[in-house]
């Protein structure tokens, strides 16, 4: 299969988390997303940038253009601070700046986030790039 939007092809490369190039508030900060399909159609996506709002003083979330595939989900696990993840009902992406609910099938945990939890907590804008 071609790769298509950056999404490695390669059975080797499909195995290894995506490293991004993201900017918060201006700022850059390293991420990766894992190797879900749920993160590899995130990436199809990509360069997309964000305006994010707070969300039960837990998360900072955001309206994707679209909504992702939730096929081959991976078992749940409950987001912990950093955490990228996809609440599969509203289509939103969720950057969690504290330690999340209990493990979920509708919360789909895509990558992570090297960021400071309380600049995590008061971003308002975020961009995420394929790293080249």
């Amino acid at each position: 299969m071609p790769a298509a939007h950056g999404i490695p092809s390669a059975p080797s490369e499909r195995n290894k988390d995506m490293r991004l190039r993201v900017t918060l508030d201006g700022q850059p900060v390293n991420a990766t997303l894992n190797t879900s399909p749920a993160a590899r159609d995130l990436a199809s996506l990509l360069p997309l940038t964000l305006d994010l709002e707070n969300f039960h003083g837990l998360e900072r979330v955001a309206d994707l253009p679209r909504k992702l595939t939730t096929s081959g989900a991976p078992a749940p696990a409950a987001a912990k601070t950093g955490d990228i993840a996809y609440y599969a009902p509203w289509g939103n992406l969720a950057l969690f700046y504290q330690d999340g609910p209990a493990a979920s099938t509708d919360l789909l945990v895509l990558g992570h986030l090297d960021v400071d939890a309380d600049q995590l907590g008061r971003a308002t804008r975020i961009t995420l790039e394929a790293a080249s």
